[in-house]
């Protein structure tokens, strides 16, 4: 039986679609080994969203030839789309295919095997407007299930190479993500996580459909207890989403809004869409219609050309609308973005003095949201064994990281757990009760 080796890089869409890559090397009766052992064929999911998320995935490249030269190596991903001649002049590559027609990946490995000629299958993105279906009817990590439903983006933000890379906005045909939730709740998951790269963009490119009607679809499946957006912007939190928010029983009460600046001049230079009244004004909207919610974002410092004045900006608006969690990075220089030719480059010591500052403001409105929930009970779905014997590891619907005592049996399922202790990263708690499961037969035995 042959056998076959996956490394992933990058975004969660990157991981949703290896698993999907996986299950057509599995109907072709492949076998699935570690990265790290003996495979035949090695298959390399790369990143490009920096410059050193293209490094990484050359350095992946060359560990896969060095562990065995006779194997097929396969590079895929973003990298691949936009720099497939500079990964051809690897040595020791077979096959390099980009974001679309992964399903030639195995053609393209039978013809290879016969002709001993690399392969170069990447094709143009730009034309591309049509979204590829890549199944993925279940995971190896068995707690939260991935569904993306998107791909590509229209935004060409000046710091970001993704639309290059993955190419403009496509939605993935309605009937069809709701056939696969309704799989994947058949398959045991409780909660499904909405996913793509431009997620809230969802139905931009459908006529008569989208998001807010997806989400209304979605809310009809029965099993499925909790739906979670990976990403939405500001600018797509329409109020018809906000009232199918606030209406559903199943959306949990947690976003993640990027927000990259909170000053209105370096949101102009990003060639970002929206302003810092108009993010206050939306945020304020779904406090209301949802207590105790918890807002994550994403946040660039650094920017090129950003002053103490416009850092500061960005400082206070995170303080005064007190978001739950940020992930902070400083501006890195992606070649081929205008952001990258900009002259007003900002010092590396600066960057790092404003990202540390950012993420010591992040620690601190992370307990104190966390501190709101002491003593209160939160549904948990258990996803590992903690670090203690005899406990577990999950997440509430407001994205609490708690830990408790419990059987393993427990993973995976809803569970009531009253927070002990309130934390962060993580919050200590005491299990209540467990949720009777509304688990379909077809996962016994599994």
């Amino acid at each position: 039986m042959s056998t076959v080796a996956f490394h992933t890089l990058g975004c969660k869409v990157n991981h949703y679609e290896t698993e999907a890559i996986w299950q057509l090397f599995k109907d072709a009766g492949y076998d699935r080994v570690d990265f790290e052992t003996n495979a035949d064929v090695y298959v390399i999911n790369t990143c490009t969203v920096t410059n050193t998320g293209d490094k990484k995935s050359r350095q992946v490249i060359r560990r896969a030839i060095r562990r065995n030269p006779d194997a097929v190596i396969c590079v895929t991903g973003c990298y691949a789309q936009t720099s497939s001649a500079e990964i051809m002049d690897i040595p020791g590559v077979d096959i390099v295919v980009g974001t679309q027609d992964r399903n030639k990946m195995l053609p393209y490995i039978e013809a290879y095997k016969s002709v001993r000629q690399p392969i170069n299958g990447v094709t143009n993105i730009m034309k591309n407007r049509t979204y590829e279906e890549l199944d993925v009817p279940y995971f190896t990590d068995r707690t939260r299930a991935s569904l993306k439903i998107q791909e590509g983006c229209n935004n060409f933000c000046t710091f970001c190479i993704i639309p290059w890379a993955r190419g403009l906005m496509r939605s993935r045909d309605p009937q069809e993500v709701v056939r696969q939730a309704t799989q994947l709740v058949d398959s045991g998951y409780q909660e499904i996580v909405l996913t793509g790269i431009h997620t809230g963009g969802y139905g931009e490119d459908l006529k008569n459909y989208n998001l807010a009607q997806l989400l209304r679809d979605l809310e009809t499946i029965q099993g499925l207890k909790r739906i979670r957006i990976s990403s939405i912007e500001a600018s797509q939190l329409t109020d018809e989403v906000i009232d199918v928010i606030d209406k559903s029983t199943k959306v949990v009460r947690h976003l993640h809004i990027p927000l990259q600046s909170g000053s209105d001049t370096v949101l102009k230079r990003m060639r970002r869409k929206y302003t810092m009244a108009h993010f206050s004004e939306r945020l304020t909207k779904l406090h209301a219609i949802m207590p105790g919610l918890a807002v994550t974002s994403d946040v660039i410092v650094g920017f090129p050309g950003e002053t103490e004045e416009e850092f500061m900006e960005t400082y206070h608006f995170i303080e005064a609308h007190k978001f739950s969690e940020l992930h902070v990075f400083p501006y890195s220089m992606r070649t081929g973005t205008p952001a990258a030719r900009m002259t007003d480059q900002i010092d590396e010591a600066v960057k790092n003095d404003r990202v540390h500052r950012l993420i010591s403001l992040s620690d601190q409105l992370a307990k104190e949201y966390a501190s709101r929930f002491e003593g209160e009970v939160l549904e948990v779905i258990p996803e590992e064994k903690g670090s203690e014997n005899g406990q577990l590891i999950g997440y509430s619907d407001n994205y609490l990281k708690v830990q408790f005592e419990g059987s393993e049996d427990l993973i995976g399922e809803i569970v009531k757990v009253k927070v002990t202790e309130a934390g962060y990263p993580v919050n200590h708690g005491q299990l209540v009760k467990v949720l009777p499961k509304s688990r379909p037969a077809a996962m016994a035995g599994k």
